[in-house]
């Protein structure tokens, strides 16, 4: 009989295991011992082997074993303790930044080492920092290993060493005890031909010494296909869960008063394109019915899928309802209260703002307008729903960039907005397509519409790569741009996530463009600026007041400058494709020939070179969100830190796309025939995150 208790099982009954490392555990999400089972493997090392010295190379992960010739410690930029090895076939040092008195006295010359570690040129040649390594009273006292030596994601204070003795113990009750509980319907295994459950645990925290140590990258083994399809199914279940409870919440019926949509549109300039108008009557469909809307608007940069937002916005607000516009950034938040505000207010719509720098009177100002149901369209970042944030009548949630806030956040907002009797509908609206594989597991609770077409007259934007070493040369051709009565955009980044250094180097190169086009009004804009600032600057170069526009990344999204048609992006290659291709999209918005120049910095990697190629071949959003995915993986495209339910332990999306499909069809089939098995498979995947999902 099989028995399901090693969910049961504390780690504390492990050997080893006291109260403060029980706290490690827990702070990775480890509470029992199936837990432990199911913390895999990121990556494996080679230690089946011991290379000799003579052999290596940089780059290389080696096992090596020797004498310790010398240890002495060396003062450079760094204090750090340096120990010769020697095998017979040469020398490497050993390097230590970090070591106490007893680890050196312990590294003493005579010792006999095996240790484990990355070759890298330091500065007495081949150098391996921070090795792992074993005392031994001879070479043969300690076997090789007999499997490749698993690599597990920890916390500080958590040494692989220790967990790797503490998820073998769990190994060892696995073997020696009826098997770990396997929850799919047996059907489903079968035509699948999926792996025993157990069997494939095992193989991966132990793989054969054959397995190549590149499989859980790029291959795919029949142990973890298993694994990977079972975590995908408990992610997709997860989601698909949350769609249900959602489906049978009720939501204000909103049938729409024609007069002010066609009003709005009467007043726009233009016509709507084919593909805004099906997407809005997808839209128009689910606000008719009781289930509260839970839709994701795609489209390419410039689609126009703001105006597609603003007929969304209307329909509620003629039935009666409030809406919250939420944006992830202020400059975002900003243009979207400037495109509203000029759209709305003649049509006798109060527009209102909140963001977390609106203070005092002007605050208390705006939360009575929302209470007393006066502010009809509020528009900010996630300031709108702060706990003192109470709307009266709020019936239409709309998030712009989806993909800036993550599902963690999506999730949590559908708490703050469901306080109600009634669900608000939500609509959340992305410029950087999802690549259909995302779209299948971190958004299967959502309906899908795309504008596939582009309004008529913007002219596709010309890329090209060139090296920094030309840089006088595109300083030339911004001269001569601005000098034909055109616009530009400089945008800065580095490699560094900080705001202020982003500043800084955004203020040092505009000082350098003013020195070399003196002739030329160059302006900036930065993040650290006050929004005020932000927004006169926007409006002088809206004006054409400001021909070059030196920028960090804050413009990235809801720019609109026709006029602009050469942008500068420098370091392209420490970007993300969908990042470069929304920088991009702020040019061809007009029917001027827009060029785009990709200024990296040399040498340039192969995986650099391949990323700015896709750039420059492609401004098709869709395909660049794919090769994104392809080359960056799903933690980078969505945000690592944001994606809460999409962080994987065993699946890839990119290399498991083939799965996807078969994943979908056996999650409707369980929670139509096997409903009982879904809360412990989300739990034995999602574990602690499952919360998220019951938001």
């Amino acid at each position: 009989m099989t028995d399901p208790s090693l969910d049961k099982i504390p780690i504390t009954q492990l050997k080893g295991v006291g109260p403060a490392l029980e706290k490690k555990f827990n702070q990775i999400g480890i509470y029992n011992v199936q837990d432990l089972l199911f913390h895999l493997p990121f990556r494996y090392e080679d230690r089946t082997r011991v290379h000799q010295i003579e052999n290596i190379e940089v780059g290389d992960h080696v096992q090596l074993q020797g004498e310790v010739l010398s240890n002495n410690i060396q003062f450079g930029r760094r204090r750090s303790l340096q120990c010769i090895l020697q095998d017979k076939t040469g020398f490497i040092s050993l390097r230590f930044f970090h070591f106490s008195a007893a680890q050196k006295k312990s590294l003493a010359p005579g010792q006999l080492i095996r240790c484990y570690g990355e070759a890298r040129r330091g500065r007495s040649g081949l150098e391996i920092y921070h090795p792992e390594y074993k005392i031994m009273p001879d070479f043969n006292s300690i076997p090789v290993a007999e499997s490749l030596t698993p690599v597990y994601p920890t916390t500080e204070g958590l040494q692989q060493a220790r967990l790797r003795n503490v998820i073998y113990q769990a190994l060892s009750l696995m073997e020696h005890s009826p098997a770990v509980q396997d929850y799919l319907p047996t059907a489903i295994v079968k035509n699948l031909a999926l792996d025993n459950l157990t069997d494939a645990v095992k193989f991966l925290h132990k793989p054969p010494i054959g397995a190549p140590l590149s499989w859980t990258s790029s291959e795919t083994n029949s142990g973890q296909k298993r694994l990977a399809f079972e975590e995908l199914l408990a992610h997709r279940l997860c989601m698909r869960r949350f769609r249900n409870v959602s489906d049978e919440q009720k939501a204000p019926m909103l049938k729409a008063e024609d007069g002010l949509l066609s009003t709005f549109l009467k007043s726009l300039p233009f016509t709507l394109t084919n593909a805004q108008q099906k997407t809005y009557r997808e839209i128009s469909d689910d606000l008719n019915g009781t289930c509260p809307m839970l839709r994701l608007l795609q489209g390419d940069v410039g689609s126009g899928k703001t105006v597609v937002a603003a007929l969304t916005a209307l329909h509620a607000i003629s039935c009666g309802y409030q809406v919250a516009l939420m944006a992830p950034t202020e400059i975002l938040a900003e243009q979207h209260l400037t495109n509203f505000g000029q759209w709305f207010t003649p049509l006798g719509i109060n527009v209102g703002w909140l963001s977390g720098k609106t203070k005092g009177a002007s605050r208390t100002q705006q939360l009575l307008e929302l209470t007393n149901g006066e502010c009809q369209l509020l528009i900010g970042t996630h300031a709108l729903f702060q706990d003192e944030v109470i709307y009266k009548k709020l019936g239409l949630i709309i998030i712009d960039e989806q993909h800036r806030f993550g599902v963690h956040q999506r999730l949590a907002l559908r708490d703050k907005a469901a306080a109600g009797a009634v669900n608000p509908h939500q609509l959340v609206m992305t410029a950087t397509p999802i690549p259909r594989t995302l779209a299948m597991s971190a958004y299967a609770d959502l309906d899908s519409s795309v504008i596939n077409e582009l309004p008529p007259g913007r002219t596709p934007v010309n890329t090209a790569i060139i090296s920094s070493t030309k840089r006088e040369e595109v300083i030339q051709r911004i001269k001569m741009a601005c000098g034909k009565g055109n616009q530009a955009y400089w945008v800065c980044t580095l490699i560094e996530e900080s705001d202020a250094l982003q500043c800084e180097a955004a203020e040092a190169t505009t000082e350098k463009l003013h020195r070399l086009l003196p002739l030329i009004s160059v302006g900036l804009i930065h993040g650290r600026m006050k929004p005020k600032e932000k927004m006169a600057v926007m409006a002088k170069f809206k004006l054409g007041e400001i021909q070059l526009l030196v920028a960090t990344t804050v413009i990235e999204v809801g720019v609109d400058v026709p006029n602009a048609s050469l942008m500068v992006i420098e370091n392209p290659e420490r970007l993300g494709l969908a990042q470069l291709h929304q920088l991009r999209g702020r040019i061809g918005r007009g029917s001027i020939q827009s060029h785009c120049i990709l200024l990296y910095q040399t040498p340039l990697s192969n995986v650099g070179k391949q990323r700015l190629s896709v750039m420059r071949d492609s401004t098709d959003g869709f395909y660049i969100a794919e090769k994104d995915l392809e080359l960056r993986g799903p933690g980078q495209v969505l945000g690592t830190q944001q994606t809460g339910l999409m962080s994987f332990r065993v699946a890839d999306i990119a290399r498991d796309a083939p799965l996807l499909d078969i994943v979908k069809d056996a999650s409707e089939t369980i929670l139509q025939n096997h409903e009982e098995i879904v809360e412990p498979l989300i739990s034995r995947w999602l574990g602690e995150r499952e919360h998220y999902a019951n938001v």
